[in-house]
């Protein structure tokens, strides 16, 4: 208010001007300066106080930010008349927000309401904490009381789209669209509407509470005329009609949508839907909803009879070939794909209409099958053919490739087409080897044939023919998957590094969204690998973004809400929900501190600080309590997957080849949130069961006497038995057969085999079972292992797994990935937790100035409880030596001899190598008149030894970054070992 008589929160706005322009400019001291120059004349000013905290925030000073926050908040409360300055309190908000305190700025609005209670400026300002907050319910009371106030419709608006959030993402009842339904009519009984986009909301009320016949009348009536756009207006009513069961109404109005707009793939399901009186159209997206839905819907037709189903089909046909024949545009899918759809459908009905769905395929081949997007349209109307069928229709594409286009890069593309439509049936996967070789080679010689058509391209549009390369590769891969012949996956590399050289691409630049769909692609194997710094960037980076966009995302629900754009709000409500159910980031979230756990393990103070940074692990029991009832989103584009690895969980590769025919892109969302859930559950117990762990092992007695300062705690020992217990439930036993299963491999009783998939998990269990049983009073009669008897388990079962999968890898140069990534888990994970609960054993037993007389039980449990303890630094302390020392081996073999390894294993006479000669004689003389000054300078500069370089160069960092970690590792045992040699 004061700001429009020429003041700024109470300051003529001359003396405030430059200090914004300061901010703006990002000028912070300079501003801070111009601050402390005005706080010196106007010493209670909360706005010159807010001016500061902003100042202060922004140069990265968040503590003294909120100290004078609270100082300009303690003022206003002070001075009433100062509250009707909004433009204080919308300061103070920005700061609050920034500091992750944004219920003071709502404590500040509600004061100044309460105050104020007919300030429509400040009202705003409550209204958009609560926007911040997400608070649906009183979010939807100030917006109500702004339109009592002064009758604006699009304060009505603000409120009935509160009321919707609160029904569609919060916990409130279908009665309250009711009184959304009843604010609405009573406003438009007196006021009418006057926004397109309140009438849109009007029918989203109406339709949620399947009042489909009031929504209509009104479509039809005065209000309607708000819409328009005819095809829009049609659309909702269709819709309508169909949700209220008028199917004959509804398909005369998807047909009018067809004929105004013909390349309507979803109105043309709609117009079957409603022939076929079917609406599974119109099943509602959820928050699970895939971010690739299929091009198809499923479809229900048992309830038509033959009469009235071959009706609904004569009827279809008709309309399709009149839209046909009225397309102008030759380009247009729709029609043609309408015709696939009939007769999917019909086969989907009589199960006896293959031939003409073949023979369909077959013309929209002829017409469409030069386009890169051939095969993603026919994928669904493929899946309904028998497989004899498929191969029919594979034999005629074949032998009409006789009959090309003249046009060379329609030619390119139908040949490429029928390659991919290969690869689509599974055809390649049921080549013998050598035709299989033979087919890749094909596909290098026609893309180098056909390299010259992209000479004149712009070098950021994609080139002809550059699909056969991912095609190539996964020949390639599929070859190694057979043969286990590391040459050809090699050759895959090199494929892919050439096509990559000659667009230029040097990197994906991965940000924004993409930090959510794209990260699949590398997540996991980071999580997996030494790359410490790098993850921790990864994580940092990708969480910052999460984070960020939770923020923003409020900024631009006010937006949506200022602009009147009211589906907009529900959409970036519901697309927040949807990142904050993503189960990448709830993995992130949990990895993250994990992380800071791996990377601190070597010094018990600095894990100890960590731990208490992290609540002890309280608030990750309470993630892994609420995980099980928790929806899950999977918002990862998996279609940009390759078909060995379908999943981040699963990869064909790692196995041995299966014999399969064909590796389908699979559903596998539910096997996934299963397993995602679980791997969830079981991380978010890790830091409580660490921190638990250190505190059980920081006290020698299990009789509560107290030794150097340290006391049992019964609760400690009782609550690490509760984990244990879950923790072994989630891996499907008892706690009491879990311990016996440990014990049984860790005396040779048992296989490591009976531990599954889970072994890091086993590990784990088996140290925090060790740790329990140094402060429990029970643990000896769990498996009947006492104290040292349960060190000699853990001490076992570590040195004997990990030693013997370091003698089962071979160099790592001749095996892609091998068993490393499970030797740095089991070096950095279960080996790391028991070096922490050693760190604490000697910690203990060293003097600490306090001397107690001990009697001799005393003195003998000390001594048998040393020894145990020595015995697992020196055994953990002589495995890691011989990890190291195999590490050092691998980084110590020359860089020369492993590139000539790589490449000599493409130049062997047979197996791999066919298709890196063709590529290697290209790049050695290409023909510059042809190809043109950029392709060719790109092919010159392709060097297979630098591919060569590119991948011992990774696997020489990989490697020295696991040394250093064993060393540093070795470095801290070998400190505990001189101190407990003291005692």
């Amino acid at each position: 208010m004061a700001s429009k008589l020429g003041l700024a929160g109470g300051i003529p706005e001359r003396r405030v001007r430059p200090i914004w322009d300061a901010i703006d400019s990002r000028q912070f001291k300079n501003a801070l300066k111009l601050t402390t120059t005005l706080l010196s004349k106007h010493l209670h000013s909360p706005y010159a106080l807010a001016l500061k905290a902003l100042i202060l925030e922004r140069m990265g000073k968040p503590d003294e930010a909120l100290s004078v926050c609270l100082n300009a908040k303690e003022l206003l409360y002070k001075n009433e008349s100062l509250l009707m300055d909004d433009l204080t309190l919308s300061t103070l908000q920005i700061v609050f927000q920034r500091l992750d305190h944004l219920e003071l700025a709502t404590s500040c609005y509600e004061h100044a309401c309460g105050k104020f209670p007919n300030n429509l400026e400040l009202m705003m300002g409550l209204f958009n904490c609560y926007v911040r907050e997400y608070s649906f319910v009183k979010q939807q009371q100030v917006p109500i009381k702004m339109y009592k106030l002064v009758g604006e419709e699009r304060f009505l608006l603000w409120a009935v789209c509160s009321i919707q959030l609160q029904v569609l993402c919060g916990n409130g009842g279908e009665k309250l669209l009711l009184l959304a339904e009843g604010l609405l009519k009573k406003h438009v009984a007196s006021h009418g509407l006057h926004e397109p986009e309140a009438l849109i909301v009007y029918f989203s009320i109406l339709e949620q509470q399947a009042k489909y016949g009031d929504a209509l009348d009104i479509l039809g009536g005065k209000l309607g005329s708000l819409l328009m756009i005819e095809v829009d207006k049609l659309r909702i009513q269709g819709k309508l009609l169909a949700r209220a069961g008028d199917y004959a109404a509804a398909a005369n109005v998807y047909q009018k949508i067809l004929e105004l707009c013909g390349d309507d793939w979803e109105a043309f399901l709609h117009y079957l839907g409603c022939l076929f009186e079917d609406e599974s159209s119109w099943a509602s997206e959820t928050i699970n909803t895939p971010i690739n839905p299929p091009k198809y819907v499923e479809c229900k037709l048992t309830h038509l009879t033959d009469e009235v189903f071959d009706s609904c089909v004569e009827n279809a046909s008709a309309f399709v070939q009149k839209l046909q024949a009225e397309a102008s545009n030759d380009s247009l899918r729709n029609p043609y794909l309408s015709h696939l759809e009939i007769e999917r459908r019909k086969c989907l009905f009589r199960k006896n209409n293959d031939d003409n769905l073949v023979e369909a395929l077959l013309q929209y081949y002829s017409r469409f099958g030069h386009l890169a997007c051939f095969t993603s349209d026919v994928e669904a109307f493929l899946q309904v053919l028998p497989p004899e069928k498929k191969m029919e229709f594979l034999d005629k594409l074949m032998k009409n490739s006789n009959s090309l286009s003249v046009v060379p890069t329609r030619a390119l593309g139908q040949s490429i087409t029928l390659l991919k439509t290969q690869e689509l049936i599974g055809n390649m996967f049921n080549l013998p080897v050598a035709e299989l070789e033979g087919s890749a080679v094909q596909m290098a010689e026609l893309y180098c044939k056909n390299l010259p058509l992209s000479k004149d391209l712009d070098p950021q549009e994609s080139m002809h023919g550059e699909e056969l390369l991912s095609i190539v590769c996964n020949v390639l891969v599929q070859l190694f998957w057979r043969t286990r012949d590391l040459g050809y996956f090699i050759e895959a590399i090199m494929v892919l590094e050439f096509g990559l050289t000659i667009r230029r691409y040097k990197s994906l630049d991965v940000k924004n969204i993409l930090m959510e769909t794209a990260s699949h692609h590398i997540l996991p194997q980071m999580l997996a690998s030494p790359l410490w710094a790098d993850l921790s960037n990864l994580l940092k980076d990708y969480l910052k973004f999460m984070d960020d966009h939770f923020r923003e995302s409020a900024d631009l629900t006010f937006l949506a809400y200022r602009h009147r754009n009211y589906f907009k709000v529900i959409e970036f409500v519901q697309f927040k929900e949807r990142l904050q159910h993503s189960n990448q980031y709830l993995v992130a979230r949990v990895e993250a501190p994990i992380l800071q756990l791996k990377q601190s393990a070597d010094n018990i103070e600095q894990e100890e600080s960590i731990l208490e940074s992290l609540k002890c692990g309280a608030d990750f029991i309470e993630l892994s309590n609420e995980i099980g009832s928790k929806s899950l989103t999977f918002n990862e584009d998996f279609q940009s997957r390759p078909w060995w690895t379908p999943t981040t969980e699963k990869n064909y590769l790692l196995g041995p080849f299966e014999g399969i025919s064909y590796c389908p892109k699979e559903n596998l969302t539910k096997e996934r949130e299963e397993n995602v859930r679980g791997f969830i559950e079981r991380k978010s117990l890790l830091p409580r069961m660490i921190y638990l762990s250190i505190q059980s092992a920081s006290v020698l007695y299990k009789d509560n006497s107290e030794i150097n300062g340290s006391l049992a705690d019964p609760k400690i020992s009782t609550e690490l038995k509760a984990l244990l217990e879950r923790y072994a439930k989630m891996m499907g036993f008892s706690l009491n057969d879990a311990i016996d299963v440990v014990v049984g491999v860790s005396r040779g009783l048992k296989p490591y085999e009976v531990f599954g998939s889970d072994v890091i998990d086993w590990l784990n269990f088996a140290v925090f079972f060790n740790a329990w049983s140094l402060s429990s009073h029970d643990s000896g009669q769990q498996g009947g292992e006492r104290t040292p008897g349960s060190w000699h388990v853990v001490n076992s079962l570590l040195e004997n797994y990990i030693l013997g999968k370091l003698r089962s890898i071979g160099p790592l140069i001749q095996s892609p990935q091998g068993d490393l990534p499970i030797l740095v888990k089991l070096v950095t994970e279960p080996l790391a937790w028991h070096g922490l609960v050693i760190q604490a054993c000697v910690r203990t037993f060293l003097p600490s100035g306090k001397k107690k007389k001990k009697s001799g039980s005393t003195d003998q449990s000390i001594s048998l409880l040393s020894n145990a303890v020595r015995d697992a630094i020196q055994g953990l302390c002589s495995v890691l030596e011989e990890v190291a020392k195999w590490s050092q081996d691998q980084i110590k073999i020359p860089e020369d001899n492993k590139i000539d390894l790589l490449v000599s294993s493409l130049k062997r006479n047979g197996g791999a190598g066919k298709v890196f000669n063709i590529l290697e004689t290209l790049a050695s003389s290409p023909n510059e008149t042809q190809l043109g000054d950029r392709i060719s300078q790109a092919l010159r500069s392709w060097s297979p030894v630098d591919v060569g370089r590119k991948i011992v160069t990774g696997q020489c960092r990989v490697l020295s970054e696991f040394w250093r970690i064993c060393e540093s590792r070795i470095k801290s045992l070998k400190t505990l070992k001189q101190q407990i040699a003291q005692v």
